[in-house]
Order: structure tokens, then sequence, then C-alpha cells
């Protein structure tokens, strides 16, 4: 697997802000308030559930940032890791406890989810390119064994929910300047009218980039509009596009490469104009109904359209094989599904008994990257295939209080993935691949949680998990030939965690978490050239690691923040890769005891962040990382870092 190495850019961010708001007043003391999260599908705080799940409130999420990508707010959460690729082509890469850590873009082995709505497809493959940052009202982080009750590619849960507003309606409208050319104009209403409410948000984003060839513009829009039907139903519309007309793609740089200039740009990618064009429109609705005092109906649907255009740094040589699928990507995605829930709750005990559905449909095309000798351009057909994707999954969950004091929660999924392609591009050198492949698990959780005092629990957790090849880690085959590499299969975890939640005094909240996943046939990466990546699975894994965070009030109006991660992330068996495309037989072995590449062992964060009053907020903030291996061989890494903002 290799990794870009790549500084975080420097961005300086000047941003001018109206808002139909009042300024607000000084403070009084604080404690810290309760909240309840829905990731869990539980009513409980987090405080009181056996499971580590994290909290980010919108405001704390923009505070004093430029509100291009949601890593720039997710660094005290510990276990996540979010990075800014400084390449707009591939989107965020997100990984929770090591799972997502191997994406070469987009988000892979975590489900992400706005507003209810999956922004993961069946596959597993996920993006949070959708997500207005000037909306969102809170994101949930859901971490360690419950998250499999997701079903496929659950190694972590992130919900995003867009605000819910209380009060008359406002307007906010931004602009952010910064360096690389970086420009983004963002507008916002909300506002609540008798049993309406409404959240609307769109923003336009440009920057030149950090690197040589990485000019980029994003535009945005969200509406989430909400109806109270009665005292015991109510309606949500979500509905959001984005679009990136153009977003270039400078490639990796080779440690050689970077040290001559971490601006660079890789020779191929200047030369096949290498850049990606997509838009994506999705909406849902989501239908709450209380059928009396214990029993909850809640509906939800989505239907979404993706296209995706890209151009990558195939050699025109690699494509004369009459197989090779070609150098440009043109993909048209159909997909929808349907989540319907039941839920009841007595005096100490609680159930929840559901089915998610989902669908996906892919149109491929695949082209040569060039026309005679002119390179970059649309040029022969070499690949036209259909694929689909589907799953039904079952699920149940269950909490039971024997005593106040214990807190009983368990819960069964079973997850079935359903792939079919059907092949177009036939000819008299090109074979018919077309081909069926079914994944199935059953995903079992159970956990425990006890008050050993009222400010004071201690839990632990078990359960398993399951992650599907995604139809991008399907769509080669590292032998160069057609068709789908229908060879990889399902990985399949164990994980267990104990941890402590303690709040010691009021205005102060601590906790700490330890873990340990197994995980057999891992999906890894055996060739990365040209922007193009193939996979294979390896024999067995093994991450475990420790997690602490601590939020204390220190007086009125300063409050300290610190989260820190050790994470070990190795392959518990040796197997054989590749350094080359084509690539019929691995031949470079990787030892068992390898680091996993993309996962540093350490990672901390802190702020500490002053309110006056009067609508102000100063703060400072640091982060640390340590180094990352870029491959599975372990002969290269990314240097640790250290970053201080104010």
């Amino acid at each position: 697997m290799k990794t870009r190495i790549a500084p975080a850019a420097r961005r300086t961010a000047l941003a001018l802000a109206a808002a139909a708001a009042g300024a607000q007043a000084a403070p009084g003391p604080t404690v810290l308030e309760p909240v309840v999260v829905t990731a869990t599908r539980s009513d409980a705080a987090p405080f009181e559930l056996p499971a580590s799940i994290d909290r980010i409130d919108g405001d704390a999420l923009r505070a004093g940032r430029a509100q291009v990508n949601l890593s720039e707010g997710l660094g005290g959460v510990p276990g996540l890791l979010a990075r800014d690729r400084q390449n707009y082509a591939q989107d965020v890469q997100i990984s929770v406890r090591g799972f997502g850590a191997r994406a070469s873009f987009g988000i892979r082995g975590v489900r992400v989810y706005v507003d209810d709505i999956p922004a993961t497809l069946p596959d597993g493959q996920g993006q949070i390119t959708n997500v207005e940052i000037g909306t969102v009202g809170r994101v949930e982080v859901l971490r360690g064994p419950f998250s499999a009750l997701y079903g496929n590619s659950s190694g972590g849960v992130i919900s995003i929910y867009s605000e819910n507003p209380a009060g008359p309606p406002r307007v906010d409208a931004g602009v952010s300047f910064g360096s690389d050319g970086l420009k983004r104009v963002a507008a916002s209403s909300s506002g609540r009218t008798g049993d309406f409410a409404y959240t609307l948000g769109a923003s336009r984003f440009q920057t030149d980039g950090y690197r040589q060839h990485s000019q980029t513009e994003r535009r945005l829009g969200n509406a989430r509009l909400s109806w109270k039907l009665g005292s015991d139903t109510r309606l949500t519309l979500v509905a959001n596009s984005v679009e990136l007309p153009e977003a270039q793609d400078p490639l990796g740089l080779t440690r050689a490469q970077w040290q001559a200039g971490p601006r660079g740009v890789d020779p191929a990618a200047l030369s096949f104009d290498t850049r990606k064009t997509m838009k994506q429109d999705q909406g849902g609705l989501v239908l709450e109904h209380g059928i009396d005092a214990a029993n909850t109906l809640r509906v939800m649907v989505y239907r979404g359209h993706r296209t995706t255009e890209q151009f990558q740094a195939i050699p025109v040589a690699t494509q004369g094989n009459a197989l090779h699928p070609g150098g440009v990507i043109d993909l048209a995605r159909d997909y929808q599904g349907a989540d319907i829930r039941w839920r009841w709750k007595g005096e100490a005990t609680s159930l929840v008994a559901g089915i998610a559905a989902d669908e996906l449909r892919e149109h491929r095309l695949g082209y040569q990257n060039f026309v005679g000798s002119t390179l970059g351009i649309q040029g022969a057909l070499r690949r036209d295939e259909t694929n689909r994707v589907s799953n039904a999954d079952p699920y149940l969950q269950a909490e039971w209080r024997p005593t106040p004091a214990w807190l009983l929660s368990a819960g069964m999924r079973r997850s079935s993935v359903s792939f079919n392609s059907t092949d177009a591009y036939i000819t008299k050198t090109n074979p018919n691949d077309s081909g069926a492949a079914q994944y199935a698990a059953n995903l079992p959780v159970l956990g425990i949680s006890y008050a050993a005092t009222e400010r004071l629990r201690v839990y632990a957790t078990a359960g398993r998990g399951f992650e599907t090849p995604t139809l991008n880690e399907l769509a080669y085959r590292p032998s160069g030939g057609t068709g789908l590499n229908f060879g990889l299969q399902a990985s399949l975890s164990h994980s267990v965690e104990a941890g402590v939640k303690a709040r010691p005094w009021d205005g102060g909240e601590f906790t700490l978490a330890l873990f340990q996943t197994g995980t057999a046939h891992e999906i890894v990466t055996q060739t990365n050239v040209g922007g193009r990546a193939t996979y294979q699975n390896a024999g067995a894994t093994q991450r475990r690691g420790l997690e602490a965070s601590g939020q204390v009030q220190l007086g009125a109006t300063l409050q300290a923040q610190l989260a820190a991660t050790w994470l070990d992330a190795t392959y518990r068996d040796g197997f054989l890769t590749c350094t080359a495309t084509p690539c019929a037989a691995a031949n470079q072995q990787v030892a068992a005891g390898n680091r996993i590449p993309g996962i540093a062992r350490t990672a901390l964060y802190g702020t500490l962040t002053w309110q006056p009053g009067g609508g102000w907020r100063v703060g400072v903030e640091g982060r640390a990382l340590g180094k990352v291996w870029v491959n599975d061989l372990n002969n290269d890494a990314a240097p640790g870092y250290a970053t201080l903002a104010a």
C-alpha cells in the first residue's frame, strides 16, 4: 500500500459573518449538560452505555475553522484519525481504530450517516463530500464492538445531523479567504414556525491547492425540512446536492520527489491531466410515529444518483493489452434503500427490531486516456458493465436494567451482501466476465455497564464485525485481466473492549478505553500504480490500543479538552505483495509483525478555549501524530509531526 507523503497545508483564513442573532450574555458557572446520542439506537446518555461514544456540537466543529473539510473539527475524538489529503479528487480519509486506513480515496471500513440517510453504499464505500459544515448541528462517533450492528464495514459509525432550530428564522452568511487561493462563500438559514422547522445551507469552495495540479472547485447545497403532524408523529425531508466541476489530481510523490519539493507533482499527472469530476443528488424521508406510550415506529427511505468521471495516469503501453480496461473511469450510480424500525420501551427493558435494505446499481465504462499521441482525453471504449450490490439485514437490540446500577445491552444483525456483474464489452480478445458473489455473516454484540457510584461507570463489550470488498476494490485484477476480482473474500473481526467513564466533579468528564480486534482475511492493497489500486486478502491482523479523553470546565469562561490514542496495528501472518503492475504473481514478502500502513501508533490532541461572552471565543489547539508507515513492506515512513494553532 502506498500512502501519499505530504505535509499538512498551512492555511490562514479570514471569515466575515453576518447573523440575525443577538450577542451572547457573559456566561455564568458552567456544568457539563447531559446529552443523549442516537447512534446507538438507545435513549440512554452516552455516559451510561457500554460503548465508546463522542458527540461534537456544530458550534465547536466550526469555531475558528475554514469549514472546508469535516476533518478540521474531529481531532478531539480519540481513536479517530481524519486526514485532509490536500487532494480533493480523493476526499477526506477517515479511520476509526485503524479501520479505513487503507482507503485510497473516500471512506472505507467506517459507516457514515447524514441526517439518518446512509452516506455509505451497500458495498461499504462512503464519502462525506456532501456535508455542508455550516448547517451541522452535531456529529456523533461510535467506536468499538457496537458499531457492528450497522452491518457491513462498521469499524466505526459517524452520524452527522443538521441543526434542529428552536427559535425564529435567522440568516447567516460568510466568506473565507486563505493561502493557495482558498476561497469559501457560504450562506444558511434556519428557523421554526409552529410545527414546521427548516435548515437550509449552500456553499462554494475554490482553491488552487497546496501542490501543483491540485486546483479544485466544490459546490454544496443542503436542506432539512421537518413537520410535526399531530402530537405523536414527525416527518422529516432531507435533500442535498454536491458537485465537483473539476478536481485535479497531483498523484503521489516518491520520497525523493517529496524531499525535492513537497508542492511538486508526479510528471505523469501533468502528461495525462489527471482529474476527477463528480455530481451527486440525493434525498430521503424519515417518519417517526408514537403508537402509544411504549411503542414507536420509524421508517426511513432514500434515493440518490451519482456520476463520476476520472482520468488516471495509466501508461499508453500498458493499455495496449487487449484485456486492459483503459485509463478513464466513467461511472453512473443509482442507489436507494429503506430502514424500518420498531421500538418498545418498558420500565426496565427496551427492545429495538428492524430491517435495513439497500441497493446500488452501477454502470461502469472504461476508456483509453489517449487518442493517437494526444494524452489526457477520452479515447476508445475498453469496458462496459453493469454492477449491482444489495443487502437486506434484519437486526435486534435489547437493553435490560436488572437493578439501577446495572445495564445489559445486546444485539444481533444478520448481514447479507450480494454482488452481481453483467459484462456488455465482449470481443474476440475480451471474454465475457460476468459473475456474482455473496457474502454473509451473523454479527452478535454483548455489553455490560456498572454504576460503581453516581459519578463512575465501568463497562465491557464484545462483538463480531464484517467487511466485504467494495466495488472499487473488486474492480481490477492484479494480473491486469478483465472483469471483477471475485477472488476477494470478506474479512471477519472479533473485538473486545473495556472502559471507565468518570465525572469526578461538576464540569469535568473523563473516559478511558482498552480494546483489541483480531481480523481474519484482512483486505489489503496488492498494487497501487498510476492512481489505480488492486487488492488481495492477507492473513490475520491485530489492532489493540488505548484511548483516553478529558473535558474540564476551568471556571466560568475557560474550558480544556484532551484526547490521546495509542494504537498498535500489525499483521499476524506474513504474505506476498506486488510493487508494480501488472502483477501476475505476488513476489515481495511482507513479514509477520509488520505494522499496517496508514495508521499512526500515537496521536494527541488538546485545546484551551476562553469564552468571555458577547459572542467572543479565543482558543489554542495543539495536535501531534506519530510516524506512519507508507507500505506493507515497512521500508519507508512518513515522519510524525506536531502543529499548534490559535
